[in-house]
């Protein structure tokens, strides 16, 4: 063995590229879930659109951002990296297959699942990402009495508005912002979109569920001590509340909205 190979180059280094890269992704699942649970406020969408703008425009998180990009792309292609070279190391299959006495089907496939979410993200920043920075979605002004937090929303003309403002006259505080949130419920309206959703989550359930423990493993972080909470976390919080979660939305807003 060459001792002066590159440790980001080995097979340990690698696993550990994807062990850092898919703990930092959970976290910003956690993020993004909390933020994206505005969507189910009863206020005609203000609180999401304003926490939109917040994140598109607050300097600290736009940087985080950037990281999350990179992490995404780098989890994606040391992933299909990893595939490849034990596909060559092991060109031919168990002669005797013996089911979870091998590995469990999440184990086995998670090229497929990395796949199925890779298609989604793509999908999914197309919808709303790609849409919102270039304009593609309407503005709308909320005025809200701050006396009696009655709402109202008003869209405006295409063009009129060009900027976030936000602003108090008198009683009234005065939101004008993109109108995300109508977007949103625009898209959801396509069942197919929905359903695509819904096996995206369940994609993603599998993908954590085998993914975060795997994690801890390779980071050498699964003393018996602890392991029984890692793999707690792992399935309820990872493999069953943030794919709940996020699968809420699209069936909230196709059915209910």
């Amino acid at each position: 063995m060459n001792k002066s190979k590159p440790l980001l180059s080995s097979s340990l280094g690698k696993k550990l590229v994807m062990s850092l890269t898919g703990l930092f992704l959970c976290t910003f699942l956690i993020v993004h879930l909390i933020g994206n649970l505005q969507l189910f406020y009863n206020d005609q969408g203000k609180a999401f659109n304003d926490y939109a703008y917040f994140m598109t425009h607050f300097t600290p998180i736009k940087v985080v951002s950037y990281l999350l990009y990179a992490s995404i792309v780098i989890h994606a292609i040391y992933a299909l990296v990893i595939t490849i070279q034990n596909k060559k190391a092991r060109p031919v299959g168990y002669a005797v297959y013996h089911g979870s006495a091998n590995s469990a089907w999440n184990s086995r496939n998670m090229g497929i699942l990395g796949t199925v979410l890779l298609v989604f993200i793509v999908t999914h920043m197309s919808n709303f990402w790609w849409k919102y920075h270039n304009d593609d979605v309407p503005y709308v002004e909320y005025r809200t009495n701050l006396t009696t937090q009655e709402i109202t929303a008003t869209e405006l003309i295409a063009g009129e508005f060009t900027d976030y403002v936000k602003y108090v006259d008198s009683d009234i505080e005065i939101l004008r912002a993109k109108d995300l949130y109508k977007q949103v419920q625009f898209a959801f309206k396509n069942w197919i979109l929905v359903v695509f959703y819904v096996i995206a989550m369940a994609a993603l359930s599998f993908h954590l569920i085998h993914g975060f423990k795997s994690a801890f493993q390779t980071l050498g972080w699964d003393h018996k001590k602890y392991a029984p909470l890692i793999r707690f976390i792992g399935i309820w919080l990872f493999g069953v509340a943030i794919p709940i979660g996020f699968a809420a939305m699209p069936l909230y807003f196709y059915f209910a909205s």
